[in-house]
């Protein structure tokens, strides 16, 4: 990578995650990086490319590990579908084990709170969420589509905050280990997916059976009922 590009692209992450995408101008990034428009045309073609690239040079790599850590857990699994837990592991933990500088989190704190995130995500992700998708409808095999997608979804903000975040009310939260972290968030967005939005929609649940995650949710709460 070149010195001109890497200039621009540590300016603009700075950049947008200080005033947010829309505030923030090319003319603005090349005043701070102190270069002239015609470099970032040539590097980039356009402010959306260089939105693009400054999130692609961190997540992309998130996304190779991801895709690595999924087909580790479903070959461990097969010839049954990997469950719930370990799709969502290795959905979530290269996330929070990525080298993340204080402007880049801001930077992805922005982006979702301006509504950003789906259109990159369309563009350069959709390979990804189509597979973690298809592992998801394998390990939950009753659940309508609807109703998996919209689990997704809230899945992904409740990452997307806690990479941001940290509980206000626990202090102590700002010291945790990432480690520790996912394991709480794992074990949080499992049950999720697990838990039918209706009560009785799931057949094995209905029966005091699950399936992947919430098998094991299950016999934890048999026992905390003994």
């Amino acid at each position: 990578m070149t010195d001109t590009k890497e200039k621009i692209l540590n300016t603009a992450e700075w950049l947008f995650g200080q005033y947010g995408y829309s505030a923030t101008s090319l003319r603005h990034i090349i005043s701070e990086a102190g270069v002239n428009l015609a470099a970032i045309h040539y590097h980039f073609g356009s402010k959306q490319d260089l939105l693009d690239q400054v999130i692609l040079r961190k997540v992309g790599t998130v996304n190779e590990r991801r895709i690595k850590l999924l087909d580790q857990f479903e070959a461990e699994a097969a010839p049954k579908p990997a469950c719930v837990e370990k799709i969502v592991e290795a959905f979530i933990t290269p996330a929070f084990m990525l080298d993340k500088s204080p402007d880049f989190v801001k930077l992805m704190g922005r982006v979702h709170a301006e509504g950003l995130m789906p259109d990159i995500a369309q563009r350069h992700f959709q390979p990804v969420i189509d597979r973690f998708f298809a592992a998801l409808k394998r390990a939950l095999p009753w659940m309508p589509a609807e109703e998996l997608a919209w689990k997704a979804h809230f899945a992904l903000g409740a990452m997307a905050h806690t990479l941001t975040a940290r509980p206000a009310a626990y202090p102590e939260a700002a010291r945790e280990s990432p480690k520790k972290i996912v394991k709480r968030l794992v074990a949080f967005i499992s049950s999720g997916f697990c838990t039918p939005a209706e009560l009785g929609a799931c057949p094995r649940i209905r029966r005091g059976r699950a399936h992947g995650a919430c098998m094991a949710s299950a016999r934890r709460e048999e026992e905390a009922m003994r």
